[in-house]
């Protein structure tokens, strides 16, 4: 923009601190010249800067400022003086206290720095009597060395200081609450190139800033110039309210689950082991146990609200097949033990309850957005505690076909990818049982989650008769990866205000 343009772009409060600022660069002294507010100062300077007219700096500075008594003393004078103007003739300390009305305190110090610029004399005899000296009427006519230091300009930078300054406020520090020293954030602005022929351009003109009908209707805009206003400029960034982006993508889950026609089912997130492993077919002792490695709850370390009936179909079933034509897995089932409870390793839990309960219609659909904990190594596609969404289909005639469809559908769906490979997969409450991969842009081939039709000695005991069940789980952190762009899986649950604030959408 030609220098004329961008100075008939200048609102009002932009030329007032354009004005001033070749002789004064300083925050504090660009407001007490222009008048105006900080905030306003701040704006302009701001504008300015994102107009390339001035450069913002700040800098962290030692800053020398008054506090209460020195504000004080330095509109009344400092104690001392007043001590000294009370020594009209030789005086006792009682006498004088009354006469110049200082309180103990304030008597004490001016006594110890008058005496120690022996601006009085200490006679003692039946009581002690103080009297000024030549040196105390000079220090009264020409000033004490804090009171010439108080008629400063405040606050001051401490580097400012000369050594003579720098004596009086270490001395004025000991005292209560006359001057402090702190850290404090010093703004200030300088032209640019673009400013400096800016500043030579004359700002005076009366521009008009809007129109209005008393404007218009009086005709008095007519020959007057309206300040040019610049609709290509950066203006700060505006960061709306919304949705946590890995919240926003649950919800997302949970909308296209209940338009597929799929319902909810829910379970606890302190589950027992009868829900969460034994009602899934796992024998109590098989290696298959060790990828759930769970967070047990030390107390109540046992729960008293499981289904006696449901326990002992279970049991049958581990024990000797149930009547499904297995020999289940041979052991003596601990019905103890089934009570433990556990943070729940696996979504697949909700889906136990959910054949076991009442509330269960042949044919149907459910699914269930599960938290799930288990033991891992943190890292950019693994976490402790995660989000599964889980769901079964239950309905006479299903088969394995059905499930691949099915697979496919999710990864399509959810994760907006048609790059996908199911792999046979082993899971004891499964058969067949198949895993789902995907491509990731960054992380190659990562594993969404597991599937497979549960068995007949997981259903049968908990139903009380033999359909097929489609079943899966899926990792919900790693579909919305893909959905999101995150190469990170940590960065689902950010602190990061920056991250927050740029993250996708869905």
């Amino acid at each position: 923009m030609e220098i004329k343009k961008l100075a008939e772009s200048l609102n009002p409060i932009e030329r007032k601190v354009v004005k001033v600022l070749d002789n004064f660069s300083s925050f504090h002294d660009i407001i007490k010249i222009t008048g105006l507010k900080d905030i306003e100062v701040m704006r302009a300077l701001q504008w300015l800067q994102n107009k390339n007219i001035v450069k913002i700096k700040e800098e962290q500075k030692e800053i020398v400022s008054l506090e209460d008594n020195g504000i004080k003393y330095l509109k009344y004078g400092l104690p001392e003086r007043i001590f000294l103007e009370a020594l009209g003739s030789p005086i006792s300390i009682a006498d004088l206290a009354k006469k110049a009305k200082l309180t103990s305190e304030e008597i004490a110090i001016s006594l110890g720095t008058l005496k120690s610029k022996a601006a009085i004399e200490i006679t003692k005899g039946k009581e002690i009597v103080m009297s000024i000296t030549g040196q105390g009427r000079h220090l009264l006519k020409h000033g004490l060395p804090e009171e010439q230091f108080l008629k400063e300009h405040f606050p001051r930078e401490l580097i400012s200081l000369n050594e003579e300054e720098k004596f009086v406020l270490e001395n004025l520090r000991k005292r209560k609450k006359i001057v402090k020293v702190g850290l404090t954030k010093i703004i200030s602005a300088e032209f640019t190139e673009t400013g400096k022929k800016l500043a030579k351009e004359k700002l005076d003109e009366d521009l008009i800033e809007k129109l209005n009908p008393a404007l218009i209707k009086s005709g008095a805009w007519k020959g007057k110039k309206f300040r040019r206003f610049d609709v290509k400029i950066n203006v700060p960034q505006i960061f709306a309210g919304r949705k946590q982006h890995y919240r926003r993508f649950l919800d997302e889950v949970r909308q296209k689950f209940i338009a597929l026609g799929f319902k909810e089912m829910t379970g606890p997130v302190v589950e027992t082991d009868f829900w969460d492993m034994d009602a899934l077919f796992m024998p109590q002792f098989h290696s298959a146990r060790d990828i759930h490695q769970g967070y047990y709850v030390k107390e109540p370390k046992y729960a008293k609200d499981l289904p006696e009936n449901v326990v002992k179909n279970v049991k049958a079933a581990h024990e000797n097949g149930f009547g499904t034509g297995s020999k289940g897995w041979g052991y003596d089932f601990d019905v103890k033990r089934t009570h433990r409870h556990i943070l729940r390793t696996q979504g697949t839990a909700c889906s136990a309850r959910m054949l076991a309960s009442k509330d269960l219609k042949i044919p149907g659909k459910y699914y269930a957005i599960a938290r799930c904990f288990r033991y891992d190594v943190v890292d950019a596609t693994h976490l402790s505690d995660f989000f599964q969404t889980e769901g079964i289909v239950v309905e006479e005639g299903l088969n394995f076909r059905h499930l691949k469809g099915l697979l496919r559908m999710f990864a399509e769906e959810f994760a907006e990818t048609y790059q996908i490979k199911i792999v046979p997969g082993y899971y004891p409450y499964t058969e067949p049982s198949a895993s789902l991969y995907a491509k990731h842009p960054q992380l190659d081939w990562i594993e969404l989650g597991g599937s497979g039709i549960f068995r007949p000695e997981m259903v049968k005991p908990l139903l009380g008769r033999e359909v097929p069940v489609l079943a899966w789980g899926i990792g919900l952190d790693r579909l919305a990866m893909f959905k999101l762009g995150i190469k990170d899986i940590r960065q689902l649950f950010s602190h990061d205000l920056e991250f927050l604030r740029n993250a996708k959408v869905v």
